[in-house]
């Protein structure tokens, strides 16, 4: 063979590119920052791991409003609140990786990913078993859940396991969850919803079986495509009672959260879902020009949502 032949792609996303040799490279998510102190900001973050044995670890932030005294000279607690990151369910992480990786992508396959997630949902509510930031700062009881591009996804099922969790566990996890956000969710399905080309089907059907090859529905497993019927937990079991559903115009995934959105609202869910959509913009913009006008307007948005009463 030819060295200097190039490998045939398997599977090309924007996130990672998968060869038939079962070489990879991740296309994103290569920069790291470190944690410490932001002067711009006030907020002071560090890195805790969860899980010795995996070496799961998450990010914390801290505002400095939440150590400053009331005026009754105590620190009012502020809501816990959880984001999952995006990237294909393979690239990025609390810091992003340091350098380009190749390798059999993923190293940890779905629901690799899940069950770290719904773990550090548990961490964060543990109280004294947590971290003296979550214990101290942290309303432990309003808990809020957001996440980019599959870590939207990761809100969804990561909810939906706090309801299972409370069914067969007698937990009150799932009451804990106020409001969750999903921004540019990334779902799929075996059949086009409005507006979605069958080109787009294809490829997050190949996208979900490299990334979940557990997944004997294939597309239409439901921590996929929580629309389908076999869903379980159905949409009507969403433990929180306020949902916000981000979308961008000219996001290829836009047609699957505005079906989420519609899905969710015709469920018989007694909570309240919205929806916010920047006109003209690309898949998660707001990471990559976070000082343009539409991203200050989705951010503002996004706190707002957070923020009302």
């Amino acid at each position: 063979m030819d060295a200097n032949a190039r490998p045939e792609i398997e599977l090309d996303t924007p996130f990672f590119r998968i060869y038939k040799d079962g070489r990879a490279d991740r296309l994103v998510g290569t920069r790291t920052v470190p944690p410490g102190h932001d002067a711009d900001t006030g907020v002071t973050s560090k890195d805790v791991v969860i899980d010795g044995d995996t070496g799961v670890y998450v990010r914390l932030y801290l505002p400095e409003t939440a150590t400053r005294p009331g005026d009754d000279d105590s620190t009012k607690k502020l809501p816990v609140l959880l984001y999952f990151h995006g990237g294909g369910f393979v690239t990025e992480s609390a810091a992003s990786p340091a350098a380009l990786k190749r390798a059999g992508l993923p190293e940890h396959p779905l629901p690799a990913g899940y069950d770290d997630s719904f773990s550090a949902l548990k961490w964060a509510v543990s109280g004294s078993g947590g971290d003296p930031w979550l214990s101290e700062h942290g309303d432990l009881g309003r808990v809020f859940l957001a996440g980019d591009s599959a870590g939207g996804n990761i809100v969804h099922n990561v909810a939906m396991m706090a309801t299972r969790q409370d069914g067969d566990q007698d937990s009150d996890l799932a009451a804990r969850i106020e409001r969750a956000a999903l921004l540019h969710a990334a779902f799929g399905g075996s059949d086009p919803v409005a507006g979605e080309t069958p080109e787009l089907v294809a490829l997050t059907e190949k996208l979900w079986r490299a990334v979940c090859p557990e997944a004997a529905g294939g597309p239409d497993d439901p921590r996929m495509n929580p629309l389908v019927a076999a869903a379980a937990p159905s949409l009507r079991d969403l433990p929180c009672k306020r949902v916000l559903v981000c979308a961008a115009e000219a996001d290829f995934l836009r047609p699957r959260c505005r079906a989420y959105y519609e899905g969710l609202a015709a469920s018989g869910w007694d909570g309240a879902v919205e929806w916010f959509e920047s006109m003209g913009q690309p898949h998660v913009f707001f990471l990559h020009n976070s000082g343009s006008d539409e991203a200050v307007a989705f951010m503002g948005r996004l706190v707002a949502f957070f923020t009302q009463t």
